[in-house]
């Protein structure tokens, strides 16, 4: 029998932080109390739950160790005030599917899939690939980012994997804002029905006005409080309310849909008193003339959020 799992809110990508450890991968190794700390503080400000080990949570560059106490930290961080959707993408389904069974033993309440890693997968393959991951047994969200895998998730093929047992998401990240109106329609012509999960920071205005149910989003690390607000301005239709905030919040959420997405809301993270630290290999430090720009960028959001709290209480 599939299973449910409630995506409504701002589920947050959650990154992860390191501290210096010689001995390390690295040198860095991953600080599991800091890490269940700003698990707690993003549940605490409304957050509907988090998403360990997704690209934003550099699993590709944790051991098989590592990347299960994430998880294990997650779910007993949050406890029963939130949800756990963990990333269990892999190069194969074997791989996928194992992190799924991992999760499910771990207490995670969902997981998030990309089709397979590494290898541009045809159609047939893209769908085996989900209908074995589907068999550990969690409510799945298939990860549409067709910018790094190179694979598409296009509104047909959603409305094909909304078929599969257990899938009961998509995280919508082509940047497309026409999707989700397409992708209902394909699912109506299809028979099938799936929930639209905004993936992208910086137009989640635009997918939650065109249906879209959640945000799976990267920025909620560096302001969960107003990207909480703008979620629940947006769900319950006061859009003028919700802009006022996005539209203040925009410069740094632009960064969410570029290459240094994990360094750069890490560097936001550090600007607003919390700790985001490095980041291990592949992905290197910020160039001083792009952490000028990210800097710049992320003051430029919290001025206008300044302003717009100053606003509203005068």
């Amino acid at each position: 029998m599939a299973r449910e799992l409630n995506l409504g809110g701002v589920v947050v990508a959650t990154a992860l932080p390191y501290r210096e450890d010689p001995s390390a991968p690295a040198g860095l190794e991953v600080d599991y109390d800091r890490f269940a700390e700003h698990c707690e503080w993003l549940v605490d400000n409304g957050c509907r739950g988090v998403g360990p080990n997704g690209s934003l949570g550099e699993y590709s560059s944790l051991t098989d160790e590592e990347r299960r106490r994430v998880v294990q930290t997650a779910v007993q961080a949050v406890g029963d005030r939130g949800v756990v959707v963990a990333g269990v993408h892999g190069a194969g389904w074997h791989q996928a599917k194992h992190w799924a069974e991992v999760a499910a033993e771990d207490g995670a309440n969902g997981v998030l899939c990309l089709p397979p890693t590494m290898y541009r997968s045809d159609r047939r393959g893209v769908v085996e690939h989900f209908e074995k991951v589907s068999e550990a047994g969690l409510p799945m969200m298939i990860y549409n980012n067709p910018i790094d895998t190179k694979v598409d998730l296009t509104p047909d093929l959603v409305a094909e994997l909304a078929g599969i047992e257990n899938v009961v998401a998509v995280k919508e990240f082509s940047t497309d804002v026409r999707r989700a109106f397409a992708i209902a329609d394909a699912c109506e012509a299809a028979g099938t029905s799936i929930d639209v999960i905004a993936g992208a920071d910086d137009v989640l205005f635009e997918c939650m006005v065109d249906g879209a149910v959640g945000w799976f989003g990267g920025y909620p690390n560096v302001f969960p409080a107003e990207t909480v607000a703008v979620y629940n301005h947006m769900a319950e239709g006061r859009y003028a309310e919700a802009r006022e905030i996005y539209r203040s919040l925009i410069a740094a959420f632009r960064w969410d849909s570029r290459t240094e997405f994990v360094q750069a809301i890490k560097l936001g993270m550090d600007m607003v008193g919390r700790y985001g630290g490095p980041c291990r290999p592949p992905r290197t430090a910020l160039s001083p003339e792009m952490e000028a720009q990210v800097r710049a960028d992320t003051q430029r959001a919290l001025e206008a959020l300044s302003q717009l709290t100053a606003t509203t209480v005068s």
